[in-house]
């Protein structure tokens, strides 16, 4: 069964710096691939919304805010994403969900992690 699992969330004061981790496991070895990948966040009486996104080829994409700071990654051999995150602002809190899109021959699969908290503090 394929699960996103985040981590590397936390607590940090503003300026400093994090980096998450999105993990899918039981792809290896499976008929399916990983197109793109993308973390989401939503902070309290918000939407949700896209802060980053990478396709299989490095191709990426950054809500506005956060283009200057934020640098999404990724690692195909080990199906993982990253997010690192520099010069973290208040408004950076939220809860940050991983995402998937997964592909087969004819098929594909939309995934989202259980998330991970993200405070900055001021």
């Amino acid at each position: 069964q394929v699960q996103l699992v985040e981590s590397g969330g936390g607590l940090v004061q503003a300026g400093g710096s994090l980096r998450l981790s999105c993990a899918a496991s039981g792809i290896s070895g499976s008929m399916f691939s990983i197109n793109t990948m993308g973390w989401y966040r939503q902070a309290p009486g918000k939407q949700r919304e896209l802060v980053a996104r990478i396709t299989s080829g490095g191709s990426t994409n950054y809500e506005d805010s956060v283009k200057d700071r934020f640098t999404i990654s990724r690692d195909n051999a080990k199906n993982t994403a990253y997010l690192q995150m520099n010069s973290l602002k208040p408004e950076d809190t939220a809860v940050y969900y991983c995402n998937a899109n997964l592909y087969g021959q004819y098929s594909g699969y939309n995934y989202w992690g259980q998330g991970t908290q993200v405070t900055v503090s001021s």
